[in-house]
């Protein structure tokens, strides 16, 4: 889904929210989908989706980054999460979870 389309299905949901045919769950649900969605078949030349894994506090999070280190180096300043004692700060090994292209 490219951004167009993404923005045209919140503008769907939120038109149906206001016109009183959805309420706001089934708006959230709608939207959630949306950007699920885009993310996962996020399209760039230069940038991918990563999705972390590992510690409960990164689990399942998405980023967009250039490369798996800058996807870490994403999450970490997301969610505020310190390398292990005695990581490699220059390859953006933190340790506790690790980071796979969405496919």
């Amino acid at each position: 889904m490219d951004r167009i389309s993404a923005l045209r299905n919140v503008e769907d949901a939120l038109a149906d929210f206001e016109a009183g045919e959805a309420d706001l769950e089934a708006t959230e649900r709608r939207v959630l989908t949306v950007l699920r969605t885009y993310a996962t078949e996020f399209e760039e030349e230069t940038l991918s989706a990563y999705r972390a894994s590992g510690a409960p506090s990164v689990e399942g999070l998405v980023v967009v980054a250039e490369s798996p280190a800058q996807a870490r180096r994403r999450v970490r300043e997301l969610t505020a999460t310190e390398p292990e004692a005695g990581s490699d700060d220059e390859d953006g090994d933190w340790g506790a979870f690790e980071v796979e292209p969405v496919e």
